[in-house]
């Protein structure tokens, strides 16, 4: 498996329940930021690279592959982690224990996707019945099984030519900006569902009943 369909995995500090527990395949990346190395190494996966200041750790790790971090930098722990698999090759990247805790961090790791976006990557945030993404000038379509909200919000700036259809509340070539919420709660219909961005960045949040490791191939954009 080659690096751009293998996937980064970047575990952050927030517990992992059993479902979002990373299955790393041959060709795949583990990256530990912080306290996601004790979030890891409780169901036993020891990850390929450990990064942070370690703060939230309380103690730097005994790895054979471990970049210590200065506690005053510019990039967050993740922002770094993701940094490195980009110069590894990678271009799909899972986030997981990145949402929760401190509002601030979960705010830059839902900022983090959309950069992701600028450097020609994809980025999947997953939490406890939450899971986002971010969409640059392309589209993305849902399966009929998906249940529940999906909210698009426009990051920042305006995004033009916001198409959305199979939801309770289409859209048609429609600018969204980023200083009015009109995305929250649409709704899935039982039906495919596509949201399409022809200009700007959108951020797409919804809810995840399912397994969401059985979802995930159905939503990697083409490479």
């Amino acid at each position: 498996m080659s690096k751009q369909s293998g996937i980064c995995y970047v575990v952050g500090a927030m517990s992992l329940s059993p479902a979002l527990c990373p299955h790393p395949l041959p060709g795949d990346y583990v990256i530990a930021a912080d306290r996601g190395y004790d979030s890891l190494m409780a169901y036993g996966i020891n990850p390929d690279l450990v990064v942070g200041d370690f703060d939230s750790l309380g103690y730097t790790p005994s790895h054979p592959n471990l970049i210590q971090l200065p506690a005053e930098k510019d990039d967050t722990d993740v922002a770094f982690a993701l940094r490195q698999g980009l110069e590894l090759g990678y271009r799909r990247f899972l986030l997981l224990g990145c949402v929760g805790g401190r509002l601030e961090h979960t705010l830059g790791n839902l900022q983090i996707l959309d950069w992701l976006t600028t450097q020609g990557a994809q980025g999947f945030l997953a939490g406890e019945k939450t899971a986002a993404t971010a969409l640059r000038n392309s589209s993305l379509t849902f399966p009929a099984s998906m249940d529940g909200f999906l909210s698009i919000f426009c990051n920042s700036g305006t995004a033009r030519g916001v198409t959305l259809s199979g939801l309770k509340y289409p859209l048609a070539d429609y600018t969204l900006t980023s200083s009015f919420p009109i995305g929250v709660s649409n709704q899935f219909l039982g039906q495919e569902a596509t949201v399409r961005v022809k200009d700007g960045c959108l951020l797409l949040l919804w809810e995840e009943k399912g397994d969401f490791y059985t979802l995930l191939p159905r939503l990697w954009l083409e490479q």
